[in-house]
């Protein structure tokens, strides 16, 4: 099965898929130094993302959480991949700064959910289940 996207930074990961109803603020919700979830508000709270494929509505809060997605991904704790239902400037920089794949809007999302793999074609804004 292949879903249609929207490129918003190039690149193709395959990957286990952690999703998430919930926005994430990088700034404050995530642990730069290990890709853990720290917002205990957050419903992925305790849940790593590094080495996954991460499936969120969008980011949140404060515009240093690209410079947060930048720093995991210099310490190797990053996603392998972002797709968003609504890319906003924050994430969409951290990607884009980072080379991590990221892809939004897609076309149907409903059989995107948690431990499927996954392989995001950001360069051709595609994302197939895998």
């Amino acid at each position: 099965m292949c879903i249609e996207c929207r490129t918003i930074s190039k690149g193709i990961a395959i990957g286990e898929l952690i999703t998430s109803k919930e926005s994430i603020s990088f700034l404050g919700g995530v642990n730069p130094k290990t890709g853990e979830i720290i917002d205990p508000n957050h419903e992925l709270k305790g849940k790593f993302i590094n080495d996954k494929i991460l499936f969120i509505p969008g980011g949140k809060g404060s515009t240093v959480g690209s410079y947060v997605i930048f720093q995991m991904k210099k310490n190797n704790v990053a996603p392998k991949a972002i797709i968003c239902l609504n890319a906003e400037p924050i994430i969409a920089t951290g990607a884009i700064m980072s080379d991590i794949p990221m892809v939004d809007s897609p076309s149907s999302y409903d059989k995107l959910i948690n431990g499927i793999e996954v392989k995001v074609d950001a360069d051709n804004g595609q994302i197939a289940i895998l």
